[in-house]
């Protein structure tokens, strides 16, 4: 469960390793490509503490390393509750709070079926359906016990894993913004593999120009532009992780109600708001709910927005974003 691309369209040159200030660095980590630009403000010191802030929190949520936080709560499941970091019993308290508000369509414990059908690894496959099956019972975010004051996590049965790729690079974001913030940065475009942080304004005091990717185009094609100051956006759709079978894309959100990739009219949905974990959480929510269900809850939040990219190439959009988004790409229609 992972978040979907979004690109600021903003020129970012890829320098590093300079005494001077430098526009911006790129590295690898979260298990994806990220950028961040910090203009004529960034120094190799301030950096270097970015980057090794995103790999503390790598090295403490990745479901994909052994000997992280998640890892050592995954392995004592049904077992023991484990200490953890404060950052990932904030995190894993913040899944939970998502998962409650959408009715488990948001899960964090969905684990298990996401190794079972392995989409974005070599293995991805369609699993039969008595494997699924199986798998099911497994996954209920009721079942995950956190005690902030003792900071342990819990998952009470056997062969329950959690999985904090839908909102562990929101949680990031924001730490990079403080980081930013704590060093009176006045503007920053920070990009965590296609979780956007417009930080402040342009130098001229104008919106930044955030593209909001084509789920049907190639990585770095757009339908259309958003212009922001200080906000976040994160899109989820079913164009980042997949596999095609037969002639059928199968996609990584998978529905927490059949064990299924989530098939309900969307392309993709865009959510822009104040704070990266929120949008992050909510993006893989909303497009679990649906149009209907989605737009309800939406709409039920402050400063929060959303952008629905139906599979008809039609668009609608929530009404505090629609004066701020401009539809770019003709083969799609923008609908009220």
């Amino acid at each position: 469960m992972l978040s979907g691309f979004v690109f600021p369209l903003v020129f970012v040159p890829l320098l590093s390793g300079c005494s001077k200030p430098m526009d911006a660095q790129t590295e690898y980590v979260l298990g994806t490509i990220c950028t961040v630009n910090l203009f004529d403000r960034g120094t190799t010191e301030i950096y270097h503490e970015i980057f090794s802030r995103l790999r503390e929190i790598d090295d403490r949520m990745s479901a994909n390393k052994a000997d992280t936080d998640l890892d050592r709560i995954n392995k004592n499941a049904g077992i023991a509750a484990v200490k953890v970091h404060p950052d990932v019993v904030s995190v894993v308290s913040e899944a939970l709070h998502f998962a409650d508000i959408s009715d488990g369509a948001f899960d964090p414990s969905v684990g298990p079926l996401v190794n079972l059908w392995g989409i974005g690894t070599d293995g991805a496959h369609i699993p039969e359906s008595q494997e699924i099956a199986k798998t099911l019972p497994l996954i209920n975010w009721r079942d995950v016990v956190v005690d902030p004051k003792a900071e342990t996590v819990y998952l009470k049965r056997p062969g329950m894993r959690l999985d904090l790729g839908a909102i562990a690079k929101g949680y990031a974001a924001d730490e990079v913004a403080r980081i930013v913030r704590d060093h009176g940065i006045p503007r920053a475009i920070i990009d965590l593999g296609g979780n956007v942080l417009a930080y402040g304004s342009k130098k001229d005091g104008s919106p930044w120009r955030i593209g909001i990717q084509d789920p049907l185009g190639n990585r770095g094609s757009y339908i259309g532009i958003v212009q922001v100051i200080n906000k976040t956006l994160v899109t989820s759709g079913v164009y980042e992780r997949f596999f095609i079978k037969d002639g059928k894309r199968y996609h990584h959100i998978l529905s927490t109600k059949d064990g299924y990739p989530v098939q309900n009219g969307l392309d993709s949905v865009t959510i822009i708001g104040d704070r990266s974990i929120d949008a992050d959480g909510l993006s893989t929510t909303v497009f679990a709910l649906g149009y209907e269900r989605g737009k309800e809850l939406v709409e039920s939040l402050l400063s929060v927005e959303a952008i629905f990219v139906f599979n008809d190439k039609t668009i609608k959009a929530t009404s505090g974003v629609e004066k701020n988004f401009k539809l770019e790409n003709s083969a799609y229609t923008l609908v009220e």
